[in-house]
Order: structure tokens, then C-alpha cells, then sequence
């Protein structure tokens, strides 16, 4: 590889460390009640749950690639909580589908509303033309990521 490429590589890892860093420093700091309804594990598997439809523990571990054991654990919270109910599964007696209820859907979408309006005012002084940008390059980030964990 060139100087070029270990450069350039070298300071997308640093990057992406301090994004993960940042981010989590910002939720934490945010000072509103809505970024603090829902734990980020609740949040990223309402958020899948809502876009996707219901599901059996599986395929959302399959999808978030999560071990099952630990996605069984967040859907036992998440239903203790009221925010997910358990239906059998009509392809699988054995096993259960996973769906977000009303009050889930409801901090999901207040989590969503909170977290737009952060990136909102972050990025208001960037171009329509950047944003865009950047959303379509965080895609295919988390694309990449994605394949690579099948692939192992």
C-alpha cells in the first residue's frame, strides 16, 4: 500500500474512533429528556423493529449482528418495560415475533425527534449538498461493516 492509502486509512480509524467517542459524549451530556428514554440497545432495535416489522429474536439478532443470547436479554427488558409484546410465531409454533407496542413506537419516535434536531442544529451552517453527502458515505460505512461481520 502507498504512504497515501495508510494516510488516508490511518485517518479514517481516527475518525471514526472520535465519532463513536463524541457521540456517546454527546448523548450523555445532551441535557434533554428524550435522548434518556430509551437506552441505546432499546433504541436501535425499536428503531429496526418499526422499519422492518415484527420479527423472531434471530433475524433481529441477524440483522444487528448481536449474539442471540444477548437480544433475547434486551427483548425481556424491553417487554418488562412494555415496549415490545411477544406473539408465537405463525411460521414456527415453537418460537415468538417481536413487535414494538404503541408506547415503544412512541419514545422510539421521541429518541428519533430529539436526535434530528441535535444533527439539525449541528449541521445548519453545512450545504444541503454536504449533508447528503455525508448520509450517503455513513451508509455505505455501516454497509461495509455489515458485510464484513457476515463474511466471519
Amino acid at each position: 500500500m502507498s504512504d497515501d492509502h495508510e494516510s488516508t486509512l490511518g485517518q479514517i480509524e481516527t475518525e471514526v474512533a472520535l465519532l463513536m467517542r463524541f457521540g456517546e459524549a454527546t448523548r450523555r451530556a445532551t441535557g434533554t429528556a428524550e435522548h434518556r428514554v430509551l437506552d441505546r440497545a432499546a433504541y436501535v432495535i425499536l428503531r429496526h423493529l418499526a422499519d422492518a416489522g415484527p420479527q423472531n429474536v434471530s433475524a433481529l439478532a441477524a440483522r444487528l449482528n448481536l449474539d442471540g443470547s444477548t437480544v433475547t436479554r434486551q427483548v425481556s427488558a424491553l417487554q418488562r418495560d412494555g415496549l415490545i409484546t411477544r406473539t408465537p410465531d405463525p411460521s414456527d409454533g415453537r418460537g415468538t415475533v417481536i413487535s414494538p407496542t404503541s408506547a415503544g413506537l412512541q419514545r422510539m419516535a421521541a429518541v428519533q425527534a430529539a436526535r434530528t434536531r441535535l444533527y439539525g442544529d449541528m449541521l445548519a451552517d453545512w450545504s444541503a449538498e454536504d449533508r447528503a453527502t455525508l448520509a450517503t458515505l455513513l451508509g455505505r460505512l455501516n454497509q461495509a461493516l455489515i458485510s464484513r461481520n457476515r463474511q466471519r
